[in-house]
Protein backbone atom coordinates (compact mmCIF):
# COMPACT_ATOMS: atom_id res chain seq x y z
CA UNK A 1 0.00 0.00 0.00
CA UNK A 2 2.57 2.44 0.70
CA UNK A 3 4.73 1.80 -2.37
CA UNK A 4 4.51 3.65 -5.29
CA UNK A 5 2.64 6.43 -2.96
CA UNK A 6 4.32 9.92 -3.16
CA UNK A 7 4.83 11.12 0.80
CA UNK A 8 5.55 14.16 2.87
CA UNK A 9 6.77 14.35 6.01
CA UNK A 10 6.40 17.32 8.15
CA UNK A 11 8.96 17.64 10.87
CA UNK A 12 8.60 19.75 13.90
CA UNK A 13 10.31 20.78 16.99
CA UNK A 14 10.79 18.27 19.67
CA UNK A 15 13.63 15.88 20.39
CA UNK A 16 11.91 13.45 18.31
CA UNK A 17 12.69 15.20 15.55
CA UNK A 18 15.63 12.60 14.84
CA UNK A 19 13.05 9.38 14.76
CA UNK A 20 12.06 11.19 11.65
CA UNK A 21 15.45 10.05 9.86
CA UNK A 22 14.65 6.63 10.56
CA UNK A 23 10.93 6.72 9.54
CA UNK A 24 12.29 8.10 6.11
CA UNK A 25 14.15 5.82 5.65
CA UNK A 26 11.30 3.15 6.24
CA UNK A 27 9.16 4.04 3.94
CA UNK A 28 11.94 4.49 1.38
CA UNK A 29 12.62 0.94 1.62
CA UNK A 30 8.85 0.42 1.38
CA UNK A 31 8.95 2.16 -2.27
CA UNK A 32 7.09 5.63 -1.39
CA UNK A 33 8.60 8.65 -2.01
CA UNK A 34 9.36 10.65 0.24
CA UNK A 35 10.10 14.55 0.60
CA UNK A 36 10.45 16.50 3.93
CA UNK A 37 9.41 20.26 5.17
CA UNK A 38 10.37 21.09 8.58
CA UNK A 39 9.82 24.07 11.47
CA UNK A 40 12.96 26.48 12.08
CA UNK A 41 12.65 24.62 15.71
CA UNK A 42 13.28 21.25 14.19
CA UNK A 43 15.84 22.60 12.93
CA UNK A 44 17.93 22.87 16.08
CA UNK A 45 17.10 19.13 16.93
CA UNK A 46 18.06 17.41 13.59
CA UNK A 47 19.64 19.34 10.66
CA UNK A 48 17.78 19.73 6.94
CA UNK A 49 20.77 18.51 5.52
CA UNK A 50 20.59 15.21 6.65
CA UNK A 51 16.75 14.72 4.91
CA UNK A 52 17.90 16.90 2.04
CA UNK A 53 20.66 13.84 1.75
CA UNK A 54 18.36 11.00 2.06
CA UNK A 55 15.87 12.15 0.22
CA UNK A 56 17.74 13.78 -2.36
CA UNK A 57 15.17 16.71 -2.34
CA UNK A 58 15.58 20.69 -0.69
CA UNK A 59 14.14 20.66 2.78
CA UNK A 60 12.21 24.03 3.43
CA UNK A 61 11.22 25.48 6.35
CA UNK A 62 10.03 28.70 4.97
CA UNK A 63 7.06 29.56 3.00
CA UNK A 64 9.30 31.72 0.89
CA UNK A 65 13.43 31.03 0.06
CA UNK A 66 15.51 32.08 1.32
CA UNK A 67 17.67 33.23 -1.74
CA UNK A 68 15.33 35.67 -2.92
CA UNK A 69 16.51 35.24 -6.66
CA UNK A 70 14.20 32.26 -6.20
CA UNK A 71 11.16 33.26 -4.94
CA UNK A 72 9.24 34.12 -8.75
CA UNK A 73 9.55 30.13 -9.27
CA UNK A 74 8.81 28.82 -5.45
CA UNK A 75 6.16 31.11 -3.63
CA UNK A 76 3.99 28.46 -4.49
CA UNK A 77 5.69 25.13 -3.71
CA UNK A 78 3.59 25.02 -0.69
CA UNK A 79 0.56 24.36 -3.15
CA UNK A 80 2.40 21.91 -5.28
CA UNK A 81 3.52 19.67 -3.01
CA UNK A 82 0.12 19.61 -1.52
CA UNK A 83 -1.17 18.45 -4.85
CA UNK A 84 1.86 16.26 -5.21
CA UNK A 85 1.66 14.30 -2.26
CA UNK A 86 -1.24 11.15 -1.34
CA UNK A 87 -0.34 11.61 2.04
CA UNK A 88 1.35 14.02 4.98
CA UNK A 89 2.96 12.47 7.84
CA UNK A 90 3.73 15.24 11.04
CA UNK A 91 5.82 13.29 13.22
CA UNK A 92 6.78 13.90 15.55
CA UNK A 93 4.02 17.09 16.18
CA UNK A 94 4.32 18.99 19.26
CA UNK A 95 1.92 20.88 21.25
CA UNK A 96 2.68 24.16 19.45
CA UNK A 97 2.61 22.84 16.10
CA UNK A 98 -0.68 21.00 16.92
CA UNK A 99 -1.97 24.30 18.04
CA UNK A 100 -1.12 25.56 14.68
CA UNK A 101 -2.50 23.43 12.46
CA UNK A 102 -6.30 23.18 14.35
CA UNK A 103 -6.25 26.94 14.00
CA UNK A 104 -5.51 27.20 10.83
CA UNK A 105 -2.23 28.99 11.01
CA UNK A 106 -0.12 29.07 7.82
CA UNK A 107 3.50 30.68 8.92
CA UNK A 108 5.85 27.70 7.25
CA UNK A 109 5.98 25.39 4.92
CA UNK A 110 5.07 22.76 6.72
CA UNK A 111 1.35 24.37 8.12
CA UNK A 112 0.82 25.94 4.82
CA UNK A 113 1.34 22.72 3.34
CA UNK A 114 -1.51 21.46 5.70
CA UNK A 115 -3.65 23.77 4.94
CA UNK A 116 -3.57 23.10 1.36
CA UNK A 117 -3.73 19.38 1.27
CA UNK A 118 -6.66 17.61 0.26
CA UNK A 119 -4.77 14.10 1.11
CA UNK A 120 -5.34 11.96 4.19
CA UNK A 121 -2.97 14.45 7.03
CA UNK A 122 -1.93 12.06 10.22
CA UNK A 123 -0.49 13.99 12.89
CA UNK A 124 1.83 12.14 15.64
CA UNK A 125 1.49 13.86 18.49
CA UNK A 126 4.74 13.96 21.03
CA UNK A 127 5.11 15.84 23.92
CA UNK A 128 5.85 15.43 27.58
CA UNK A 129 2.53 13.60 28.85
CA UNK A 130 1.40 16.53 31.32
CA UNK A 131 1.62 18.51 28.24
CA UNK A 132 0.15 15.76 26.16
CA UNK A 133 -3.04 15.75 29.13
CA UNK A 134 -3.57 19.73 29.31
CA UNK A 135 -6.71 20.65 28.66
CA UNK A 136 -5.88 22.99 25.73
CA UNK A 137 -3.99 19.94 24.03
CA UNK A 138 -6.78 17.54 24.54
CA UNK A 139 -9.33 20.03 22.74
CA UNK A 140 -7.10 20.63 20.11
CA UNK A 141 -6.73 16.50 19.60
CA UNK A 142 -10.45 16.62 19.85
CA UNK A 143 -11.02 19.68 16.94
CA UNK A 144 -8.10 18.17 15.40
CA UNK A 145 -10.13 15.04 14.78
CA UNK A 146 -13.24 17.02 13.50
CA UNK A 147 -11.37 18.34 11.31
CA UNK A 148 -10.51 15.16 9.74
CA UNK A 149 -7.09 14.60 10.54
CA UNK A 150 -5.92 11.27 11.73
CA UNK A 151 -4.38 11.08 15.12
CA UNK A 152 -1.76 8.10 16.41
CA UNK A 153 -1.59 8.35 19.94
CA UNK A 154 1.72 8.26 21.19
CA UNK A 155 3.67 5.38 23.21
CA UNK A 156 5.10 5.24 26.81
CA UNK A 157 8.13 5.42 28.53
CA UNK A 158 10.70 7.65 29.17
CA UNK A 159 10.71 11.25 28.22
CA UNK A 160 12.95 13.57 27.53
CA UNK A 161 12.02 15.58 30.98
CA UNK A 162 13.57 12.49 32.55
CA UNK A 163 10.04 11.16 33.73
CA UNK A 164 7.95 8.29 32.68
CA UNK A 165 4.79 8.15 31.01
CA UNK A 166 2.78 8.95 27.59
CA UNK A 167 4.03 11.31 25.11
CA UNK A 168 7.08 9.22 23.09
CA UNK A 169 7.02 9.29 19.12
CA UNK A 170 5.60 5.90 18.41
CA UNK A 171 8.41 3.56 16.61
CA UNK A 172 8.56 4.26 12.71
CA UNK A 173 6.69 0.37 11.94
CA UNK A 174 3.94 1.41 14.21
CA UNK A 175 3.12 5.05 12.39
CA UNK A 176 3.55 2.62 8.54
CA UNK A 177 1.17 0.48 9.62
CA UNK A 178 -1.23 3.36 10.46
CA UNK A 179 -0.53 5.11 7.24
CA UNK A 180 -1.44 1.71 5.46
CA UNK A 181 -4.76 1.62 7.38
CA UNK A 182 -5.36 5.04 6.04
CA UNK A 183 -4.45 4.45 2.54
CA UNK A 184 -6.48 1.59 2.17
CA UNK A 185 -9.58 3.35 4.06
CA UNK A 186 -9.17 6.20 1.47
CA UNK A 187 -10.21 6.23 -2.11
CA UNK A 188 -7.59 6.92 -4.44
CA UNK A 189 -8.58 4.99 -7.70
CA UNK A 190 -10.41 6.79 -9.29
CA UNK A 191 -9.68 9.46 -6.98
CA UNK A 192 -12.02 12.00 -8.80
CA UNK A 193 -14.90 10.10 -9.98
CA UNK A 194 -17.60 12.81 -9.35
CA UNK A 195 -15.55 15.68 -10.79
CA UNK A 196 -18.26 18.03 -12.12
CA UNK A 197 -20.77 16.51 -10.58
CA UNK A 198 -23.54 18.27 -8.22
CA UNK A 199 -24.10 16.34 -5.07
CA UNK A 200 -27.22 17.41 -2.81
CA UNK A 201 -26.42 16.01 0.59
CA UNK A 202 -28.72 16.64 3.67
CA UNK A 203 -28.23 15.75 7.72
CA UNK A 204 -29.02 16.26 11.04
CA UNK A 205 -33.04 15.46 12.54
CA UNK A 206 -35.57 18.28 12.08
CA UNK A 207 -37.81 20.00 14.71
CA UNK A 208 -41.67 20.11 14.53
CA UNK A 209 -42.79 22.20 17.79
CA UNK A 210 -45.19 22.12 19.59
CA UNK A 211 -44.73 25.61 20.76
CA UNK A 212 -41.89 28.43 20.93
CA UNK A 213 -39.68 25.95 23.51
CA UNK A 214 -41.05 22.15 22.91
CA UNK A 215 -40.52 20.38 20.18
CA UNK A 216 -40.14 16.85 18.37
CA UNK A 217 -36.90 15.28 17.26
CA UNK A 218 -34.63 12.73 17.36
CA UNK A 219 -31.06 12.00 18.16
CA UNK A 220 -29.26 12.81 15.40
CA UNK A 221 -26.19 14.33 15.26
CA UNK A 222 -25.93 14.63 11.69
CA UNK A 223 -22.45 13.06 11.33
CA UNK A 224 -23.33 10.26 8.81
CA UNK A 225 -24.23 13.56 6.59
CA UNK A 226 -21.22 15.63 7.46
CA UNK A 227 -19.08 12.43 6.38
CA UNK A 228 -21.09 11.77 3.11
CA UNK A 229 -20.75 15.63 1.91
CA UNK A 230 -16.97 15.15 3.11
CA UNK A 231 -16.67 12.02 0.91
CA UNK A 232 -18.57 13.68 -2.01
CA UNK A 233 -16.25 16.57 -2.10
CA UNK A 234 -13.09 14.35 -2.01
CA UNK A 235 -14.31 12.85 -5.09
CA UNK A 236 -14.46 15.82 -7.07
CA UNK A 237 -18.10 16.99 -6.62
CA UNK A 238 -19.24 20.39 -5.88
CA UNK A 239 -21.35 19.60 -3.03
CA UNK A 240 -24.61 21.22 -0.71
CA UNK A 241 -25.22 20.61 2.32
CA UNK A 242 -28.36 21.07 3.71
CA UNK A 243 -27.79 20.85 7.60
CA UNK A 244 -30.00 20.92 10.78
CA UNK A 245 -29.12 24.15 12.54
CA UNK A 246 -28.19 22.08 15.37
CA UNK A 247 -25.57 19.96 13.59
CA UNK A 248 -21.85 21.44 14.04
CA UNK A 249 -20.24 22.42 10.60
CA UNK A 250 -16.96 23.72 11.84
CA UNK A 251 -14.87 21.44 10.14
CA UNK A 252 -16.93 21.27 7.14
CA UNK A 253 -14.93 22.32 3.59
CA UNK A 254 -15.06 25.94 2.89
CA UNK A 255 -15.82 24.75 -0.81
CA UNK A 256 -18.94 22.91 0.57
CA UNK A 257 -22.50 25.38 0.23
CA UNK A 258 -24.16 25.23 3.07
CA UNK A 259 -28.06 25.97 4.14
CA UNK A 260 -29.34 25.47 7.66
CA UNK A 261 -32.95 24.11 8.11
CA UNK A 262 -34.85 23.81 11.18
CA UNK A 263 -38.54 22.13 10.70
CA UNK A 264 -39.20 19.31 7.82
CA UNK A 265 -41.27 21.99 5.56
CA UNK A 266 -38.09 24.54 5.88
CA UNK A 267 -35.65 21.37 4.41
CA UNK A 268 -38.59 20.44 1.91
CA UNK A 269 -38.40 23.72 0.54
CA UNK A 270 -34.74 24.04 0.17
CA UNK A 271 -34.39 20.22 -1.70
CA UNK A 272 -37.10 21.86 -4.13
CA UNK A 273 -34.55 24.54 -4.84
CA UNK A 274 -31.60 22.00 -5.22
CA UNK A 275 -33.89 18.99 -6.36
CA UNK A 276 -31.67 19.21 -9.96
CA UNK A 277 -28.48 18.19 -8.36
CA UNK A 278 -26.90 15.28 -10.17
CA UNK A 279 -27.03 12.90 -6.41
CA UNK A 280 -29.22 13.61 -4.04
CA UNK A 281 -28.16 12.10 -0.79
CA UNK A 282 -31.24 11.92 2.00
CA UNK A 283 -29.33 11.21 5.14
CA UNK A 284 -31.21 13.90 6.69
CA UNK A 285 -33.71 12.13 10.36
CA UNK A 286 -36.80 13.88 8.56
CA UNK A 287 -39.81 13.43 11.66
CA UNK A 288 -42.75 11.47 10.34
CA UNK A 289 -45.10 13.51 11.92
CA UNK A 290 -45.42 16.94 13.79
CA UNK A 291 -48.32 18.31 16.44
CA UNK A 292 -50.98 19.23 14.05
CA UNK A 293 -51.51 22.71 15.91
CA UNK A 294 -48.54 24.76 16.82
CA UNK A 295 -48.72 27.07 19.39
CA UNK A 296 -47.73 30.77 19.50
CA UNK A 297 -46.92 30.88 23.20
CA UNK A 298 -45.50 28.25 25.46
CA UNK A 299 -48.05 26.22 26.60
CA UNK A 300 -48.78 26.26 30.37
CA UNK A 301 -48.15 23.22 32.02
CA UNK A 302 -51.14 24.00 34.84
CA UNK A 303 -53.63 21.37 33.36
CA UNK A 304 -53.69 17.90 34.93
CA UNK A 305 -52.98 16.06 31.04
CA UNK A 306 -52.60 17.58 27.89
CA UNK A 307 -53.48 15.59 24.13
CA UNK A 308 -51.55 16.54 21.30
CA UNK A 309 -52.80 15.22 18.23
CA UNK A 310 -50.19 14.63 15.40
CA UNK A 311 -50.40 14.62 11.56
CA UNK A 312 -48.04 13.55 8.94
CA UNK A 313 -44.92 15.61 7.55
CA UNK A 314 -44.42 16.13 3.79
CA UNK A 315 -42.34 12.85 2.06
CA UNK A 316 -39.39 14.61 0.91
CA UNK A 317 -38.00 11.05 -0.01
CA UNK A 318 -41.02 10.08 -1.44
CA UNK A 319 -41.10 13.48 -3.73
CA UNK A 320 -37.49 13.15 -4.92
CA UNK A 321 -38.33 9.52 -6.51
CA UNK A 322 -41.64 10.92 -8.21
CA UNK A 323 -39.90 14.09 -9.37
CA UNK A 324 -36.57 13.79 -10.34
CA UNK A 325 -35.11 14.77 -13.89
CA UNK A 326 -33.85 11.90 -15.58
CA UNK A 327 -30.18 10.39 -14.76
CA UNK A 328 -30.47 11.69 -11.11
CA UNK A 329 -28.87 8.93 -9.08
CA UNK A 330 -31.32 8.81 -5.69
CA UNK A 331 -29.83 7.60 -2.31
CA UNK A 332 -31.86 7.37 0.92
CA UNK A 333 -30.97 5.84 4.40
CA UNK A 334 -33.31 4.01 6.91
CA UNK A 335 -33.34 3.73 10.65
CA UNK A 336 -34.59 0.44 11.24
CA UNK A 337 -34.59 -1.81 14.85
CA UNK A 338 -35.67 -4.79 13.15
CA UNK A 339 -35.81 -6.90 9.46
CA UNK A 340 -33.32 -4.07 8.43
CA UNK A 341 -32.93 -5.78 4.96
CA UNK A 342 -36.72 -6.49 3.74
CA UNK A 343 -37.12 -3.16 5.12
CA UNK A 344 -34.46 -1.58 3.22
CA UNK A 345 -35.46 -3.55 0.18
CA UNK A 346 -39.78 -2.57 0.37
CA UNK A 347 -38.38 1.50 1.41
CA UNK A 348 -36.53 1.67 -2.30
CA UNK A 349 -38.93 0.28 -3.81
CA UNK A 350 -41.81 2.23 -2.46
CA UNK A 351 -39.82 5.55 -2.10
CA UNK A 352 -38.63 4.97 -6.25
CA UNK A 353 -35.10 5.10 -5.48
CA UNK A 354 -31.69 4.19 -6.45
CA UNK A 355 -30.28 3.12 -3.17
CA UNK A 356 -31.57 2.66 0.14
CA UNK A 357 -28.80 2.56 2.78
CA UNK A 358 -30.03 0.72 6.20
CA UNK A 359 -28.95 1.29 9.34
CA UNK A 360 -29.99 -1.18 12.32
CA UNK A 361 -30.22 1.21 15.89
CA UNK A 362 -29.94 -2.07 18.07
CA UNK A 363 -26.53 -2.62 16.45
CA UNK A 364 -23.47 -1.54 18.88
CA UNK A 365 -21.37 0.96 17.08
CA UNK A 366 -24.16 2.20 14.87
CA UNK A 367 -26.79 4.89 14.74
CA UNK A 368 -26.99 8.01 16.63
CA UNK A 369 -24.09 10.33 17.80
CA UNK A 370 -21.05 7.74 17.52
CA UNK A 371 -18.66 7.59 14.96
CA UNK A 372 -18.75 4.50 13.67
CA UNK A 373 -21.89 2.85 11.83
CA UNK A 374 -22.53 -0.58 10.02
CA UNK A 375 -25.01 -0.20 7.33
CA UNK A 376 -26.68 -2.62 3.97
CA UNK A 377 -26.41 -0.91 1.01
CA UNK A 378 -29.55 -2.21 -1.22
CA UNK A 379 -29.88 -1.41 -4.34
CA UNK A 380 -31.71 -3.16 -7.72
CA UNK A 381 -29.42 -5.93 -7.79
CA UNK A 382 -27.28 -6.03 -5.16
CA UNK A 383 -26.89 -5.54 -1.39
CA UNK A 384 -23.42 -5.81 0.46
CA UNK A 385 -22.70 -4.53 4.40
CA UNK A 386 -20.38 -1.77 4.77
CA UNK A 387 -18.69 -1.33 8.35
CA UNK A 388 -16.18 1.41 9.63
CA UNK A 389 -16.07 4.98 11.14
CA UNK A 390 -18.64 7.36 9.29
CA UNK A 391 -15.98 8.32 7.26
CA UNK A 392 -14.42 5.37 6.13
CA UNK A 393 -18.26 3.85 5.23
CA UNK A 394 -19.34 6.83 3.56
CA UNK A 395 -16.01 6.56 1.15
CA UNK A 396 -16.89 3.18 0.83
CA UNK A 397 -20.68 3.72 -0.09
CA UNK A 398 -19.53 6.36 -2.71
CA UNK A 399 -17.46 3.97 -3.92
CA UNK A 400 -20.00 1.16 -4.40
CA UNK A 401 -22.75 3.00 -5.98
CA UNK A 402 -19.85 4.68 -8.59
CA UNK A 403 -19.08 1.00 -9.61
CA UNK A 404 -22.54 -0.71 -9.19
CA UNK A 405 -23.84 2.69 -11.61
CA UNK A 406 -20.53 2.15 -13.97
CA UNK A 407 -20.28 -1.32 -14.60
CA UNK A 408 -24.40 -1.16 -14.86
Amino acid sequence: MISGKNIVIGVTGGIAAYKAVYLVRELQEAGAEVRVTMTAAAARFVGGDTFAAITRHDVPVHIFPEDPSQISENWTRHIHWAEWADMLVIAPCTANSLAKIVHGFSDSMLTATVLAARCPILICPTMDGEMYRSPATRSNLEKAGDMGFHLLEPDSGYLASGMQGIGRLPEPDRIIGRMEEILSDHITEPSRFLEGKHVLVTCGATREHLDPVRFLSNPSTGKMGLAMAAAARSCGARVTLLHAGSVDTGGVDATITRHAFSSTDELFRQVKAHADADIVIMTAAVSDFRPAQKHEHKVSKDSAELSITLERTPDILQWLGENRKKGQILIGFAMETRDLVPRSREKRIRKKADWIVGNDLTMDGSGFAVDTNNVVLVGEHMEKSLSGSKKSVARQLLQQIFESQVTG
